[in-house]
């Protein structure tokens, strides 16, 4: 199923807000290898962002040499969570002659859950992951995590902790934060996970739409959740030290959204799910 078939089906599902809209496709009669407008993507990779104009077209840059060099079919879907500068544009003149970039669009902001949520239910691939905008993660560590799916495992993420290399940290106050929540997701939800926050994680179709589909939070807590839905689902979650860099400009307003987050937290260890 194609996406542009598929964004009906999520305008109901969406949680919380307007549905996301297919505002650009790329052009078809695209051809050569890592074409997926010819067949079923293998890896769908989803990209959310918001208000990101600046940094994105250079990232973007970056993700093709990397997919079209991989040799696989793909696709890589740009969700636009809403944003109010030229993101959307970005996006639509990078689709110029790239058949495998669509951009998926929210008519508002719902937030990164909501925004990776609608490009993971709407992607086709085999394999699906999705990744910062900033690839704070190169893409390079990618088959490194794709490597760790199989039939228990159906879940890879990668983290920040153990042998990681971390070549530009964040401060010292937001470190503290990030293992202090992780600290607790720990003690009440998930016990083993070391860094559930790090934006870089592959799902098997299977499980992504098994953990996404019904994702009751939006914003930047909904990790946590997805990785809950997976280990209730019965599956491995398999966490992968990687590289990773610190990139100013974050979408992150450490005391609001760490609020949120603590309390999303708590609320999903007593939700139903």
């Amino acid at each position: 199923m194609g996406l542009a078939a598929r964004a009906p089906a999520l305008a109901a599902a969406t949680p919380g807000g307007a549905p996301p809209v297919l505002v650009a496709r790329a052009a078809r009669g695209g051809s050569g290898r890592g074409s997926a407008t010819e067949g079923l993507a293998v890896l769908s990779l989803v990209v959310p962002a918001y208000n990101e104009a600046d940094r994105l077209p250079p990232s973007l840059v970056r993700m093709r040499e990397h997919l079209d060099a991989s040799g696989e079919e793909y696709e890589l879907i740009v969700v636009d969570d809403g944003s109010s500068d030229g993101t959307a544009a970005a996006v639509e003149r990078a689709t110029e002659g790239w058949p495998q970039l669509r951009l998926l669009r929210l008519e508002r902001n719902q937030g990164k859950g909501a925004a990776t949520r609608a490009g993971m239910l709407a992607a086709g691939g085999e394999h699906r992951a999705f990744s910062d905008a900033d690839l704070s993660t190169p893409l390079e560590e990618l088959p490194r995590l794709r490597a760790h799916l199989d039939g228990d495992c159906q879940v890879a993420i990668a983290s920040r902790a153990g042998d990681a290399q971390i070549e530009v940290h964040q401060d010292v106050r937001r470190e503290l934060m990030g293992k202090t929540y992780n600290v607790l997701l720990r003690i009440l939800v998930l016990p083993g996970i070391r860094d559930s926050q790090c934006g870089f994680k592959v799902f098997t179709a299977t499980a992504a739409e098994a953990c996404f589909g019904p994702l009751q939070t939006p914003r930047f807590g909904f990790d946590a959740e997805v990785l809950v839905r997976a280990r209730r689902h019965g599956w491995r979650i398999a966490e992968v030290p990687v590289r990773w860099r610190h990139v100013e400009a974050s979408r992150v307003h450490p005391l609001r959204d760490a609020s949120r987050m603590l309390l999303d937290l708590v609320l999903l260890r007593f939700r139903r799910l």
